[in-house]
């Protein structure tokens, strides 16, 4: 079946176009600006991310043809407000907003935190919207008043496509029961917020394309539509990670290390999200802090983007001459594989000794050493580990995931996996497909595995891990006493 599938990411919005046989003939994409109009606000035109999409689609729809279906993905989390009309009143506040860190802080102290962890497998975090709604709640009530629903950016996308109010995942939702919680409400103080939850689509996640829409994308009236999982769930579906024990990992804005399991834990630690996958769950932690940590890294050290960062620290010796580097820069702290919104990054171990392509070895070692300090935490006990994203380009990266990991890294063979777990969703919601399974094993090609080395003292390697977490630990201590500095300064 030929289809058109879109990935909406948090700047880039990308759609792919596949033939009938399942191959990519076609691709587009557009860049949306995330503004931040005051100290860690993150938010987004919701019109804006629209029209990107439709522009894409559009672009992809002149070269393929007719199509049997439209798929979307999307960045997950945030808060995208509409009122009775559906349109937006007001930015997206988006998944990395970390305006509401103090209540999050707060609800982490009075132990809200893990007891919503036991009904929905998901830790709450500054830019869910639990968070989100109870700082408007607080701060802007008037929002709050104009509006009637509050989507996630998916169900922004479908609401345009289809003129549904939908979503597939929420913080809201009891994960074992599959709908919305009062109990959940109540923790979080926003029971007035019952109003704005819109349907929650699990399993029935196709409707037909409208008029309005299909006009402006060049589409005919009446395609289906549908509503594939948020994109980290989506690209590990793409990735190829669809049975229990797979295990993928997502080198973009965030980092997200993500594990199939038949059966979710919510006895576990609190920390990171889990989402349905029909019959099975995605145990997921995301970072708040990703491949921006090495665009922030090229600006420190004058370089003109991640390939130059990669072969400064490819001249740097395993270990980065004792130089270790925590990646917590995210303003909002980290939420994954712990939650504290303190966190903070630093250069542990710095000295006269180290130059630039120490700092750019520790840079990359720091990032892999959190891909395996989320899988430790994610659990299960995978064979190889899927990577894709933009950061799945840099071989020196991927070849430390391996080392640090100790399994054998796969890069995804389609250019965009999230656009191709969307593809793989939408032949199952049609019928084209009996199951996730079997359509990953048809369309989805791993390139050739990376083995973690057999060098002895290769450096970070698994033992490694061990270190990196007690330097965090003791760093830790110290971001309590940084945060009374900030907000003094």
């Amino acid at each position: 079946m030929a289809a058109i599938c879109v990935d909406a990411g948090t700047t880039v919005i990308k759609a792919v176009g596949y033939g009938a046989d399942g191959a990519e003939v076609a691709s587009a994409r557009r860049t949306v600006a995330v503004s931040r109009p005051a100290p860690g606000h993150a938010e987004q035109d919701m019109e804006a991310v629209w029209s990107a999409v439709a522009a894409v689609v559009a672009e992809v729809g002149a070269e393929v043809g007719a199509v049997d279906f439209l798929a979307l993905t999307a960045q997950g989390d945030g808060c995208w407000l509409v009122g009775p009309d559906g349109e937006p009143t007001g930015p997206a506040v988006l998944w990395n907003d970390a305006r509401a860190a103090g209540i999050v802080r707060d609800w982490t102290r009075a132990g809200v935190t893990e007891r919503a962890f036991r009904i929905n497998g998901s830790t709450p975090a500054s830019g869910l919207p639990s968070a989100i709604l109870a700082w408007l709640g607080r701060h802007d009530p008037g929002r709050i008043a104009r509006s009637a629903t509050a989507l996630n950016c998916g169900g922004w996308l479908f609401a345009r496509l289809t003129g549904r109010l939908v979503t597939d995942y929420s913080s809201f939702t009891d994960l074992l029961a599959a709908r919305y919680s009062p109990e959940l409400l109540a923790l979080f103080g926003v029971e007035w917020a019952e109003r704005l939850l819109p349907e929650l689509r699990l399993t029935d996640r196709v409707e037909p394309l409208t008029e309005t829409a299909a006009g402006r994308l060049g589409l005919p009236p009446g395609t289906p539509v549908v509503l594939a999982p948020y994109d980290i769930a989506a690209t590990a579906l793409g990735a190829g990670a669809v049975t229990d024990g797979q295990a993928c990992a997502i080198l973009g804005t965030t980092l997200c290390t993500e594990v199939v399991t038949g059966a979710p834990s919510l006895t576990g630690d609190p920390v990171g999200v889990t989402v349905a996958l029909g019959s099975a769950y995605l145990r997921a932690l995301p970072t708040f802090a990703g491949t921006e940590v090495i665009h922030w890294a090229c600006r420190l050290l004058g370089l003109s983007g991640p390939a130059e960062l990669a072969d400064l620290a490819a001249r740097g010796a395993p270990g980065a001459g004792g130089l270790v580097f925590l990646p917590y820069l995210s303003p909002a702290g980290e939420r994954a594989p712990f939650s504290d919104p303190l966190a903070r990054g630093s250069f542990l171990g710095l000295s006269l000794e180290h130059g630039r392509e120490h700092v750019a070895r520790a840079v990359l070692e720091g990032l892999a050493l959190v891909i395996g300090d989320c899988l430790a935490v994610a659990g299960g006990s995978p064979r190889e580990l899927r990577v894709c994203g933009g950061g799945a380009a840099s071989a020196l990266w991927v070849r430390l995931i391996a080392d640090v990991t100790g399994l054998p890294v796969r890069r995804a063979a389609d250019t965009e996996a999230g656009a191709r777990g969307a593809h793989l969703t939408g032949l199952v919601a049609t019928g084209a497909a009996p199951s996730l399974e079997a359509a990953a094993a048809e369309h989805v090609r791993p390139g050739r595995a990376i083995e973690p080395s057999s060098s002895v003292g290769t450096f970070p390697d698994a033992s490694a891990l061990g270190e990196f977490v007690a330097l965090r630990e003791a760093a830790s201590a110290t971001w309590p006493l940084l945060a009374g500095l900030r907000d003094r300064s």
